[in-house]
């Protein structure tokens, strides 16, 4: 039968004869058309990936950043932030660039088995999560994310964390892994009083002008973005310093990985094994710094004497911590002073 304008079978010959004038996948989604399969890479030109990573390299704008307290104080007031971007912002520059039928991700979930995040806890199961993200014309990478079971929240929290890192394979993202926490004053509800400004380096602006962070925070980074890796570990346990202090927080280096500097550690279970240990201790602070309020600060030195130890900041080991705290509760619970 002859097709339109006299043709037979018109839409076949065309589709079969002319050639694509769609040379990208960009170009494809534009017009409606589904992205070739294949090898991603080839699709695009050295220019057209070069420009597309540049594009996602590109610090988030400062509205959509928010900072989280990683860590606090013994009393509470000052803590140690970060910088993060949700990941719906990861998912809107996503769609900026390529569309949403531009990119697609694939989520895998497992548990772990069973075991202790410290010596006096109960055995916890981990919720593992692995993201492999697509990006057509550029090709996938994948990556893993990690919470603790007992969190409501566990599914939802590794899901983010293995898709942010994912991004970050991409270069979206990853200037975030630059950043050492800034230490800032607390509200009452252990919110920031002031947020921090952002280096000029984190902002699309700054970056645009050729501004980077240091050499070797870079390096740094690099290593943290690609993977569970030793950076963000050997960064949480440096931050612990502070709310530990030097006796504690040197001694927990000493006993369980015989150095004095993180950084030394080449192990990760060796590293999430002190940093275990160090909130640990972090705990046994806060409850030894409830009982004295409960009892008295004055109930400190008699139980420091009673143990041989001629100041708090002699404390160097969690089993000493332990029984300080504990008698320290014993005292507190007893309603009297112990001279």
């Amino acid at each position: 039968m002859p097709g339109a304008n006299g043709h037979a079978n018109s839409h076949a010959a065309v589709s079969e004869n002319t050639p694509d004038v769609f040379t990208t996948d960009r170009d494809r989604i534009r017009h409606g058309k589904r992205p070739r399969r294949g090898d991603g890479a080839s699709r695009f030109t050295k220019d057209e990936i070069k420009h597309q990573t540049e594009e996602l390299e590109l610090p988030f704008d400062a509205h959509v950043i928010a900072w989280r307290v990683t860590h606090t104080s013994h009393d509470k007031t000052r803590g140690q932030v970060i910088p993060y971007a949700d990941q719906r912002a990861y998912i809107d520059r996503l769609n900026a660039l390529f569309t949403p039928a531009g990119w697609t991700r694939k989520y895998e979930i497992h548990t772990s088995a069973n075991f202790q995040r410290s010596k006096d806890e109960k055995l916890v199961a981990k919720v593992l999560v692995a993201c492999e993200l697509t990006i057509f014309g550029l090709g996938s990478h994948a990556a893993t994310g990690e919470e603790w079971a007992d969190d409501d929240n566990a599914g939802t929290s590794a899901e983010a964390q293995a898709f942010k890192r994912a991004c970050s394979c991409f270069g979206l993202g990853r200037y975030l892994y630059y950043f050492d926490g800034v230490w800032v004053d607390l509200d009452q509800r252990k919110r920031p009083r002031n947020i921090p400004l952002l280096p000029k380096w984190a902002t699309p602006a700054g970056w645009v002008e050729g501004c980077r962070p240091n050499t070797a925070t870079a390096n740094e980074a690099e290593i943290s973005a690609s993977g569970p890796q030793r950076g963000p570990v050997v960064r949480e346990i440096e931050a612990m310093a502070e709310p530990l202090g030097r006796g504690l927080y040197r001694g927990l280096l000493r006993d369980l990985a015989r150095v004095w500097d993180p950084h030394e550690i080449h192990d990760l279970s060796l590293q999430e094994k002190v940093l275990e240990h160090m909130r640990c201790a972090e705990r046994g602070l806060q409850r030894m710094q409830a009982a004295l309020d409960k009892a008295g600060s004055q109930t400190l030195a008699p139980v420091l004497e009673s143990l041989g130890i001629r100041g708090l900041e002699r404390v160097d080991r969690l089993e000493t911590l332990k029984r300080i705290v504990l008698e320290l509760e014993r005292i507190a619970a007893g309603g009297f002073v112990k001279i």
